[in-house]
This record gives C-alpha cells, sequence and structure tokens, in this order.
C-alpha cells in the first residue's frame, strides 16, 4: 500500500493532496478504509522528528492491518487547535486529532467516548489522575496522549557562588535564596514567567503550592478563595517586590524567554518541564531538581500537564479509530515518542518501564511527581475562557500597583459566570 504522510498544510497543497485531506477520512472502493489524523508538531528545533514518529508508527500499523490506511498531517502548536475546529466546522473532521483540548468537541457531540473505542486493558492503564482529567461529566473522551509535570530548577553554580547550601523547601527558604542570589548579581534570581505565553500554568504551580487550585474537590473554580490570593499576596511582597525575580516584569516575561535565560546561566530558580533540563543540559548549565516549596512544607501535588488524543465520529470509523488507537498505547509507541521528546508517559505500564531504564534516571524525579499530580481543569468547557483571562491578566496582581485582591476576584467572578454557562 503506498505511503501517504501528508506533513504540513503547504506540503500537502504542494502534493496536490488537498482534496483528499479535506475529506478526513474516506473509504475506498475495494471497502478499505483511509484514517485521517491531525497531530501536533513537538520537535522544539523546526526539525521532522514528529513526522518521522508518526511516519514510522503508521506503516508498522499499516503492515499488519490490510485495507487500512492512515494520512497524517502536522501541525504546529500555535495553529493545531484552530486548524481541527476549522476542519469540524466544515464538515470535514479528522478521523483522529492529537491537540490540546478536547472539552468542545466533547460537549458538541463531536467524539467518540474512549470506552467505545479502547480495549479494557489499555484503558485501565492509564495513570489516574489523566484519565480524571480526560474526562466530562465522568465520561471519558479524551485520551491522555504525552504527560509532563513541574518541578523547581535551580542553577547548581549560581547557588555555590551564591552561598547557597541546599534548594529550598519552604517558601522562606526560597525568598532567602533568593536574596543572596541577588546579592551576587544572579540577573534573574527567580524567574517568574507570568506573561500570556503560559501564565495558567506558572500561576496554577504557585495555587498548588499555597494549598488550593483552581478548582475544589467537587471541579467548582475558587480562583479567588483566600489561599489563592494569599499565594499571590506574598509573591508581589515577597518577591517581585524585592526585586527578586530579575529585570524583566513577571508580567511581561513569557516562558519560552525565561527558559531560554535558564539555558544562558542567567536563572537562579524557576519551575520547569522536562524538555528544559534537556535543553539547559546541553547548554552546560549543571541543573538540580526538586518539588516547588510550600508555604510551610512540600504542596501536597505538583501539577501535571496533559496532552490529548480523540476519535471523531463524523466519517463512522469507530473500529477502525480503536484498534489504531490500541496500537498507539503500546508500551513500544509510548516509550518511543516521549522518551525522544524528554516527556513523561501517559500509561503505567510505560511508566514503570522507563522508571528502570538507567538511559532515562534523569527523569525518575518527574515520573514519581506525576501519579498524584493535578491538572488543569480541561475537562470544563469553560476552561479555554479562563485560562485566556489568566494569561491575559493575572501578571497585573504583581505588578506595580497592582492589588492581588482584585485581579484574583475578577477572574475569579468571570470563571464563575462561564462556569455557571456551561
Amino acid at each position: 500500500m503506498q505511503r501517504r504522510f501528508l506533513g504540513l498544510t503547504a506540503a500537502v497543497a504542494a502534493l496536490g493532496l488537498t482534496a483528499t485531506l479535506a475529506g478526513c477520512g474516506v473509504t475506498g472502493g475495494n471497502g478499505d478504509v483511509t484514517l485521517t489524523l491531525v497531530a501536533a508538531d513537538y520537535d522544539l528545533v523546526g526539525g521532522d522528528s514528529t513526522e518521522k514518529y508518526w511516519a514510522g508508527l503508521t506503516a508498522a500499523y499499516e503492515a499488519n492491518h490490510p485495507g487500512v490506511e492512515v494520512e497524517v498531517r502536522i501541525e504546529s502548536w500555535d495553529d493545531v487547535d484552530r486548524v481541527v475546529g476549522e476542519l469540524v466546522d466544515a464538515g470535514k473532521a479528522p478521523d483522529i486529532a492529537q491537540i490540546g483540548a478536547y472539552a468542545d468537541h466533547a460537549a458538541a457531540g463531536e467524539l467518540y467516548t474512549a470506552d467505545e473505542l479502547l480495549s479494557v486493558p489499555v484503558q485501565s492503564n492509564f495513570l489516574a489522575p489523566l484519565i480524571s482529567a480526560g474526562e466530562m461529566k465522568r465520561v471519558q473522551y479524551g485520551m491522555p496522549f504525552v504527560a509532563s509535570t513541574r518541578l523547581l530548577f535551580y542553577n547548581k553554580k549560581l547557588f555555590a557562588d551564591a552561598g547557597v547550601a541546599k534548594p529550598p523547601t519552604t517558601w522562606e527558604e526560597l525568598a532567602d535564596a533568593a536574596k543572596e542570589l541577588k546579592r551576587a548579581k544572579t540577573p534573574y534570581p527567580f524567574a517568574l514567567p507570568l506573561g500570556p505565553e503560559e501564565a495558567q500554568a506558572e500561576t496554577m504551580m504557585w495555587l498548588l503550592s499555597g494549598g488550593d487550585g483552581y478548582t475544589d474537590d467537587t471541579g467548582r473554580y475558587v480562583i479567588d478563595s483566600d489561599a489563592n490570593v494569599s499565594t499571590f499576596r506574598w509573591l508581589k511582597d515577597e518577591l517581585v517586590d524585592k526585586g527578586l525575580t530579575g529585570p524583566v516584569a513577571p508580567g511581561r516575561l513569557n516562558r519560552k524567554a525565561a527558559f531560554a535565560a535558564f539555558s544562558r546561566g542567567e536563572v537562579g530558580m524557576l519551575n520547569g518541564h522536562p524538555s528544559l533540563m534537556q535543553e539547559a543540559a546541553k547548554q552546560g548549565v549543571d541543573v538540580g531538581m526538586v518539588p516547588l516549596p510550600g508555604r510551610d512544607k512540600e504542596p501536597r501535588a505538583a501539577m501535571g500537564v496533559a496532552d490529548w488524543i480523540m476519535g471523531f465520529k463524523q466519517n463512522g470509523h469507530r473500529k477502525e479509530i480503536g484498534e489504531f488507537l490500541n496500537f498507539v498505547f503500546s508500551d513500544a509507541n509510548v516509550l518511543k515518542f516521549a522518551g525522544e521528546n524528554g516527556l513523561l508517559p501517559s500509561t503505567v505500564s510505560a511508566s514503570h518501564a522507563m522508571e528502570s531504564d538507567p538511559e532515562h534516571a534523569e527523569l525518575a524525579p518527574f515520573l514519581k511527581a506525576l501519579p498524584n499530580s493535578r491538572l488543569y481543569p480541561v475537562g470544563k468547557t469553560s476552561w479555554a475562557q479562563v485560562s485566556e483571562r489568566v494569561k491575559k491578566n493575572i501578571g497585573k496582581a504583581v505588578g506595580p500597583g497592582g492589588s492581588p485582591d482584585a485581579v484574583l476576584t475578577s477572574i475569579g467572578r468571570e470563571a464563575t459566570t462561564a462556569e455557571d454557562a456551561e
């Protein structure tokens, strides 16, 4: 069977295959089925590693499934959710999408449930917090494709130069370490990226560290809770106003810039994920990693993040989609993708395999944190709107003249309104 790998949109057009893709799932004249998959590009340096992964996986699958062909389209993270939304709106939904959010599609009745697609052993193999995050109204639609957790990163050389003997275990120790780093002329004693790129992540890490989060145990938003307001007061009073967060105001500092500064050796501490560990090590930074301290002790949970894969009903290929996804979630495939991209497996068995593999020893702290982590409330259709409000406004809470009380109250009020409209 001839390989058809569609790549980026421009390449599709160049190959003259746009019409085929637009059909997003067609059946050939001999009963053959073509599945279409839109997936996100994970290559950090503009290469083709994601395309090669899917090309190898689909070739292996097709070799053992005559009559089924899988066409793959790779889109950047900036565009992939929008592209899938536009295809769905145009009545040309892909059979499978590997993107950042599933809730809107699930709420619109466009997705198969996980138990309509996956075998029981495969579905039950996902890590527990990822299963919960993939559910809407207790029904799983989002299948976690890959995961990560966040830890406190610190530059061991800068700590030694500043006379800081050990990484912090409480907020007080974190502030004290930042003061010593500042005295040692570290450009960013603690980098606090609350700019619009990914402020919702930095915010959630600190909310968890302060003992609360975006939602309570019932799933209702509690963004303006006393604990959350107190957390941001501490950030403003003890870090930002004391000049411990570097030359760029947190509200204007994006994650990408903060990570680049850490890799250049300019940051004493920041919150990071596994990919940063690899990039910083390449640049010669001696990286230490510990859980983000809590107010008085280690917080009850780290922040977890998952990207999602889902099956669309429009083309009616439930059986073929399910068989393909069961293959996607085999240990070999899960481990290959996670390992190549410095990320964590979404399944119990693959996590255990990675944990016991010396080649991935540096990921052990992240693997340890994942099973008890808390994720964004991605099962709420209001989350996309709430996340945008956080991105645009949370930096003001710690800015000059900013009021954590006022900013979190405003975001919280809008979140509750959006939640009530779900």
